[in-house]
């Protein structure tokens, strides 16, 4: 297990300068990203970035709602509530009660399928790892242990030999990430990669 100290991440300003964004990690073939995951302080309302081609499934796990308007309609992104749609969907946020930080997973459908549940204590749970794919968990309260050791609020735990053993206590809570991957093509894991 790697984990991924939430201090080490590094602020990448938007070009836009609506917000800041902290990759966490990639899986590559070669150098095409099969998936991502980041963290984004968004601190004004606006269009999203276009990523066709892409799932996204988007996290808030601090702060307010987030409401996303698209043409057809508008999805609700609210605490520690994933929500699931198409990245090249044209998005425009609304943020109802001010700045929030959310957490991203995008992937490439025909690589790879990725899910984002959130699990909260009080919680003891084996998760099995993907037969092919990654388990991963991020922190978002408390000090939740996955495999006896502790999590803290933004760290990242990459599990990817062994199945995770989860102990969450009365007031922790974290994000499962898990992805499978479609094909025998091998998918590089890159932590904390530019």
């Amino acid at each position: 297990m790697q984990i991924l100290k939430a201090e080490a991440l590094i602020d990448v300003p938007w070009k836009n300068g609506g917000g800041i964004t902290r990759n966490i990690a990639k899986g590559l073939t070669g150098d095409r990203p099969a998936w991502t995951l980041s963290r984004a302080d968004v601190a004004n309302e606006g269009p999203f970035s276009d990523f066709s081609g892409m799932m996204r499934v988007l996290t808030v796990v601090s702060g307010g709602t987030m409401i996303l308007n698209t043409t057809d309609a508008a999805l609700t992104a609210e605490l520690w509530k994933p929500v699931r749609f198409d990245g090249g969907l044209a998005v425009t946020s609304r943020l109802t009660d001010g700045p929030i930080t959310d957490f991203n997973l995008m992937f490439d459908p025909t690589r790879c399928d990725g899910h984002v549940v959130t699990r909260q204590g009080p919680l003891a749970s084996q998760c099995p790892q993907p037969e092919q794919g990654l388990l991963a968990f991020h922190g978002l309260a408390g000090t939740p242990k996955i495999n006896g050791t502790s999590l803290k609020p933004a760290d990242t735990a990459f599990v990817t030999k062994t199945h995770a053993a989860l102990e969450l206590a009365e007031g922790d809570a974290l994000l499962e990430i898990r992805l499978s991957y479609l094909d025998q093509v091998p998918i590089a894991l890159c932590i904390a990669d530019r």
